[in-house]
Protein backbone atom coordinates (compact mmCIF):
# COMPACT_ATOMS: atom_id res chain seq x y z
CA UNK A 1 0.00 0.00 0.00
CA UNK A 2 2.79 2.40 0.92
CA UNK A 3 4.54 1.63 -2.38
CA UNK A 4 1.34 2.36 -4.29
CA UNK A 5 0.92 5.69 -2.53
CA UNK A 6 4.50 6.63 -3.45
CA UNK A 7 3.87 5.69 -7.09
CA UNK A 8 0.70 7.78 -7.27
CA UNK A 9 2.45 10.72 -5.60
CA UNK A 10 5.32 10.44 -8.07
CA UNK A 11 2.86 10.27 -10.98
CA UNK A 12 1.03 13.39 -9.82
CA UNK A 13 4.34 15.20 -9.51
CA UNK A 14 5.39 14.18 -13.01
CA UNK A 15 2.03 15.18 -14.46
CA UNK A 16 2.29 18.52 -12.68
CA UNK A 17 5.69 19.11 -14.25
CA UNK A 18 4.33 18.08 -17.63
CA UNK A 19 1.46 20.50 -17.25
CA UNK A 20 3.82 23.38 -16.54
CA UNK A 21 5.98 22.56 -19.53
CA UNK A 22 2.95 22.41 -21.84
CA UNK A 23 1.01 25.43 -20.54
CA UNK A 24 1.75 28.33 -22.85
CA UNK A 25 -1.68 29.96 -23.15
CA UNK A 26 -4.26 30.56 -20.43
CA UNK A 27 -7.02 29.67 -22.88
CA UNK A 28 -5.43 26.40 -23.98
CA UNK A 29 -5.37 23.36 -21.71
CA UNK A 30 -2.24 21.20 -21.86
CA UNK A 31 -2.60 17.91 -23.71
CA UNK A 32 -1.07 14.46 -23.45
CA UNK A 33 -0.63 11.98 -26.31
CA UNK A 34 -1.32 8.25 -26.51
CA UNK A 35 2.43 7.54 -26.54
CA UNK A 36 2.97 9.63 -23.42
CA UNK A 37 0.08 7.92 -21.67
CA UNK A 38 1.43 4.49 -22.65
CA UNK A 39 4.91 5.34 -21.36
CA UNK A 40 3.52 6.59 -18.04
CA UNK A 41 1.33 3.50 -17.72
CA UNK A 42 4.35 1.25 -18.16
CA UNK A 43 6.50 3.32 -15.85
CA UNK A 44 4.00 3.37 -12.98
CA UNK A 45 2.43 -0.04 -13.68
CA UNK A 46 -1.02 1.45 -14.14
CA UNK A 47 -3.62 1.13 -16.89
CA UNK A 48 -3.93 3.73 -19.64
CA UNK A 49 -7.36 4.60 -18.25
CA UNK A 50 -5.87 5.32 -14.83
CA UNK A 51 -3.26 7.59 -16.43
CA UNK A 52 -5.97 9.40 -18.40
CA UNK A 53 -8.02 9.98 -15.26
CA UNK A 54 -4.97 11.17 -13.34
CA UNK A 55 -4.10 13.53 -16.20
CA UNK A 56 -7.59 15.00 -16.30
CA UNK A 57 -7.50 15.57 -12.55
CA UNK A 58 -4.35 17.63 -13.12
CA UNK A 59 -6.02 19.67 -15.87
CA UNK A 60 -4.34 17.83 -18.75
CA UNK A 61 -6.50 16.61 -21.64
CA UNK A 62 -5.68 13.32 -23.40
CA UNK A 63 -5.54 14.33 -27.05
CA UNK A 64 -8.06 11.65 -28.02
CA UNK A 65 -10.69 13.52 -25.95
CA UNK A 66 -9.67 17.05 -26.92
CA UNK A 67 -12.63 17.51 -29.28
CA UNK A 68 -15.01 16.43 -26.48
CA UNK A 69 -14.24 19.77 -24.82
CA UNK A 70 -16.02 22.25 -24.36
CA UNK A 71 -19.19 20.23 -24.77
CA UNK A 72 -17.79 18.17 -21.90
CA UNK A 73 -15.56 19.39 -19.10
CA UNK A 74 -12.87 17.72 -17.00
CA UNK A 75 -15.34 16.41 -14.44
CA UNK A 76 -17.56 15.00 -17.20
CA UNK A 77 -14.72 13.15 -18.93
CA UNK A 78 -13.50 11.71 -15.63
CA UNK A 79 -17.04 10.52 -14.92
CA UNK A 80 -17.26 8.78 -18.30
CA UNK A 81 -13.90 7.09 -17.84
CA UNK A 82 -15.01 5.92 -14.40
CA UNK A 83 -18.34 4.54 -15.66
CA UNK A 84 -19.36 1.02 -16.59
CA UNK A 85 -21.99 0.53 -19.30
CA UNK A 86 -23.51 -2.80 -20.37
CA UNK A 87 -24.68 -3.30 -23.94
CA UNK A 88 -27.02 -6.27 -24.36
CA UNK A 89 -26.75 -7.39 -27.96
CA UNK A 90 -23.81 -6.60 -30.25
CA UNK A 91 -25.54 -6.53 -33.62
CA UNK A 92 -27.09 -3.66 -35.56
CA UNK A 93 -27.90 -1.44 -32.60
CA UNK A 94 -25.32 -2.83 -30.20
CA UNK A 95 -22.33 -2.60 -32.53
CA UNK A 96 -22.97 1.08 -33.23
CA UNK A 97 -23.64 1.75 -29.54
CA UNK A 98 -20.36 0.13 -28.55
CA UNK A 99 -18.39 2.10 -31.15
CA UNK A 100 -19.83 5.39 -29.89
CA UNK A 101 -19.28 4.53 -26.23
CA UNK A 102 -15.65 3.65 -26.91
CA UNK A 103 -14.99 6.91 -28.73
CA UNK A 104 -16.63 8.92 -25.94
CA UNK A 105 -14.34 7.29 -23.40
CA UNK A 106 -16.68 5.11 -21.35
CA UNK A 107 -14.10 3.38 -19.15
CA UNK A 108 -15.64 -0.09 -18.98
CA UNK A 109 -17.97 -1.68 -21.53
CA UNK A 110 -19.77 -4.93 -20.83
CA UNK A 111 -20.59 -6.56 -24.19
CA UNK A 112 -23.16 -9.36 -24.19
CA UNK A 113 -24.11 -11.55 -27.16
CA UNK A 114 -24.01 -15.29 -27.77
CA UNK A 115 -24.26 -15.02 -31.56
CA UNK A 116 -21.79 -15.12 -34.45
CA UNK A 117 -21.73 -12.93 -37.56
CA UNK A 118 -23.49 -14.10 -40.73
CA UNK A 119 -23.70 -12.67 -44.23
CA UNK A 120 -27.12 -11.18 -43.58
CA UNK A 121 -25.54 -8.92 -40.96
CA UNK A 122 -23.32 -7.15 -43.49
CA UNK A 123 -25.97 -4.64 -44.59
CA UNK A 124 -26.30 -2.89 -41.21
CA UNK A 125 -24.11 -4.22 -38.39
CA UNK A 126 -21.16 -1.90 -37.96
CA UNK A 127 -18.87 -4.55 -36.47
CA UNK A 128 -19.57 -7.06 -39.24
CA UNK A 129 -17.12 -7.28 -42.14
CA UNK A 130 -16.54 -10.10 -44.59
CA UNK A 131 -13.50 -11.57 -42.88
CA UNK A 132 -15.30 -11.96 -39.55
CA UNK A 133 -18.21 -14.06 -40.81
CA UNK A 134 -18.76 -16.99 -38.47
CA UNK A 135 -16.84 -15.26 -35.69
CA UNK A 136 -18.21 -14.57 -32.22
CA UNK A 137 -19.58 -11.05 -32.01
CA UNK A 138 -18.07 -10.46 -28.58
CA UNK A 139 -14.59 -11.34 -29.82
CA UNK A 140 -14.97 -8.82 -32.60
CA UNK A 141 -16.07 -6.26 -29.98
CA UNK A 142 -12.84 -6.85 -28.04
CA UNK A 143 -10.71 -6.32 -31.14
CA UNK A 144 -12.66 -3.27 -32.30
CA UNK A 145 -12.55 -1.47 -28.96
CA UNK A 146 -8.86 -2.25 -28.60
CA UNK A 147 -8.28 -0.70 -32.03
CA UNK A 148 -10.28 2.42 -31.14
CA UNK A 149 -9.30 2.97 -27.51
CA UNK A 150 -6.88 0.53 -25.91
CA UNK A 151 -7.40 2.15 -22.51
CA UNK A 152 -10.98 0.93 -22.25
CA UNK A 153 -11.74 -2.24 -20.31
CA UNK A 154 -13.98 -4.72 -22.13
CA UNK A 155 -15.91 -7.39 -20.25
CA UNK A 156 -17.31 -9.84 -22.84
CA UNK A 157 -20.07 -12.37 -22.27
CA UNK A 158 -20.41 -14.72 -25.23
CA UNK A 159 -23.84 -15.92 -24.20
CA UNK A 160 -27.47 -15.03 -24.67
CA UNK A 161 -29.11 -13.43 -21.66
CA UNK A 162 -31.76 -15.36 -19.74
CA UNK A 163 -33.45 -15.29 -16.36
CA UNK A 164 -30.55 -17.18 -14.78
CA UNK A 165 -27.58 -15.09 -15.95
CA UNK A 166 -28.84 -11.55 -16.56
CA UNK A 167 -28.58 -10.22 -13.00
CA UNK A 168 -25.02 -11.50 -12.58
CA UNK A 169 -23.97 -9.97 -15.91
CA UNK A 170 -25.30 -6.47 -15.26
CA UNK A 171 -25.15 -6.13 -11.46
CA UNK A 172 -22.08 -3.84 -11.45
CA UNK A 173 -23.11 -1.66 -14.40
CA UNK A 174 -24.10 1.98 -14.06
CA UNK A 175 -26.50 1.82 -16.98
CA UNK A 176 -27.80 -0.80 -19.43
CA UNK A 177 -28.34 -0.21 -23.15
CA UNK A 178 -30.79 -2.22 -25.24
CA UNK A 179 -29.32 -3.73 -28.39
CA UNK A 180 -31.78 -6.62 -28.47
CA UNK A 181 -33.95 -7.87 -31.32
CA UNK A 182 -37.08 -9.17 -29.57
CA UNK A 183 -39.60 -7.89 -27.05
CA UNK A 184 -39.61 -10.76 -24.50
CA UNK A 185 -35.84 -10.39 -24.01
CA UNK A 186 -36.26 -6.66 -23.48
CA UNK A 187 -38.87 -7.25 -20.78
CA UNK A 188 -36.56 -9.73 -19.09
CA UNK A 189 -33.63 -7.29 -19.07
CA UNK A 190 -35.85 -4.43 -17.92
CA UNK A 191 -37.11 -6.55 -15.03
CA UNK A 192 -33.54 -7.26 -13.91
CA UNK A 193 -32.70 -3.56 -14.20
CA UNK A 194 -35.66 -2.66 -12.00
CA UNK A 195 -34.61 -5.17 -9.34
CA UNK A 196 -31.01 -3.93 -9.39
CA UNK A 197 -32.02 -0.23 -9.55
CA UNK A 198 -30.19 0.40 -12.84
CA UNK A 199 -31.41 2.75 -15.61
CA UNK A 200 -32.25 1.05 -18.92
CA UNK A 201 -31.95 2.77 -22.31
CA UNK A 202 -34.43 1.14 -24.68
CA UNK A 203 -34.06 1.24 -28.44
CA UNK A 204 -35.70 -0.65 -31.31
CA UNK A 205 -35.65 -0.47 -35.10
CA UNK A 206 -37.66 -1.71 -38.07
CA UNK A 207 -37.14 -0.62 -41.66
CA UNK A 208 -36.83 3.15 -41.60
CA UNK A 209 -38.50 3.48 -38.22
CA UNK A 210 -37.11 3.42 -34.71
CA UNK A 211 -37.79 4.38 -31.12
CA UNK A 212 -35.89 5.34 -27.97
CA UNK A 213 -36.86 5.67 -24.31
CA UNK A 214 -34.97 6.00 -21.04
CA UNK A 215 -36.44 3.85 -18.29
CA UNK A 216 -35.56 4.33 -14.64
CA UNK A 217 -36.23 1.49 -12.15
CA UNK A 218 -39.37 3.09 -10.73
CA UNK A 219 -40.89 3.90 -14.15
CA UNK A 220 -43.67 1.93 -15.87
CA UNK A 221 -41.34 1.37 -18.81
CA UNK A 222 -41.88 -1.23 -21.51
CA UNK A 223 -45.42 -2.14 -20.43
CA UNK A 224 -46.47 1.41 -21.28
CA UNK A 225 -44.87 1.01 -24.73
CA UNK A 226 -45.78 -2.56 -25.70
CA UNK A 227 -48.59 -3.55 -23.38
CA UNK A 228 -48.40 -6.71 -21.23
CA UNK A 229 -45.58 -9.18 -21.85
CA UNK A 230 -48.07 -12.05 -22.28
CA UNK A 231 -48.89 -10.72 -25.76
CA UNK A 232 -45.38 -11.58 -26.94
CA UNK A 233 -44.69 -15.03 -25.52
CA UNK A 234 -44.54 -16.52 -29.01
CA UNK A 235 -42.17 -13.88 -30.41
CA UNK A 236 -38.57 -14.93 -31.01
CA UNK A 237 -35.52 -13.57 -32.80
CA UNK A 238 -36.33 -16.02 -35.62
CA UNK A 239 -38.84 -13.50 -37.02
CA UNK A 240 -36.48 -11.07 -38.77
CA UNK A 241 -37.60 -7.59 -39.72
CA UNK A 242 -36.29 -5.38 -42.48
CA UNK A 243 -33.59 -3.01 -41.20
CA UNK A 244 -31.51 -0.63 -43.33
CA UNK A 245 -28.09 0.56 -42.20
CA UNK A 246 -29.21 4.13 -41.52
CA UNK A 247 -31.81 3.28 -38.88
CA UNK A 248 -29.72 1.47 -36.25
CA UNK A 249 -26.95 4.04 -36.66
CA UNK A 250 -29.34 6.87 -35.81
CA UNK A 251 -31.14 5.07 -32.98
CA UNK A 252 -27.80 3.99 -31.46
CA UNK A 253 -26.62 7.62 -31.52
CA UNK A 254 -29.74 8.70 -29.67
CA UNK A 255 -29.38 5.88 -27.13
CA UNK A 256 -25.78 6.86 -26.41
CA UNK A 257 -26.88 10.47 -26.03
CA UNK A 258 -29.30 9.25 -23.37
CA UNK A 259 -26.43 7.41 -21.68
CA UNK A 260 -24.51 10.69 -21.57
CA UNK A 261 -27.43 12.61 -20.11
CA UNK A 262 -28.07 10.04 -17.39
CA UNK A 263 -24.43 9.53 -16.41
CA UNK A 264 -23.65 13.26 -16.37
CA UNK A 265 -27.04 14.28 -14.97
CA UNK A 266 -27.55 16.94 -17.59
CA UNK A 267 -30.22 17.85 -20.09
CA UNK A 268 -33.60 16.15 -20.23
CA UNK A 269 -33.53 12.37 -20.71
CA UNK A 270 -36.43 10.68 -22.50
CA UNK A 271 -37.87 9.53 -19.20
CA UNK A 272 -41.54 8.53 -19.29
CA UNK A 273 -41.39 9.51 -22.96
CA UNK A 274 -41.00 7.60 -26.19
CA UNK A 275 -39.20 9.18 -29.14
CA UNK A 276 -40.69 7.81 -32.35
CA UNK A 277 -38.76 8.27 -35.58
CA UNK A 278 -39.93 7.73 -39.14
CA UNK A 279 -37.01 8.48 -41.44
CA UNK A 280 -39.03 8.01 -44.61
CA UNK A 281 -41.31 10.92 -43.63
CA UNK A 282 -38.66 12.80 -41.61
CA UNK A 283 -40.92 12.44 -38.60
CA UNK A 284 -39.64 12.85 -35.03
CA UNK A 285 -42.38 12.65 -32.38
CA UNK A 286 -42.28 12.37 -28.60
CA UNK A 287 -45.20 10.77 -26.77
CA UNK A 288 -45.72 10.41 -23.03
CA UNK A 289 -45.77 6.82 -21.78
CA UNK A 290 -46.28 7.15 -18.01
Amino acid sequence: MAAMVREITALKKELGQLKKSLSTDEDTSPIISINEITNLAQKYKLSAKEIEIASLKEGIIPIRYKRNFNTLNFTDQIKLLSSKVAVIGCGGLGGSIIELLARLGIGTIIAVDGDTFSESNLNRQQLCIENCLGRQKTQTVIDRIKAINSGIEVIPYCQFVDEKNISKIIEDADIIVDGLDNIPARFMVENACKKLKIPFIHGAVSGLQGQVATIFPEDVGLTAIYGPLQKYHQETAEKPVSVLSVTPSLIASLQVTEVLKVLLQRGKPLRNKLLLINLENSGFDIVKIN
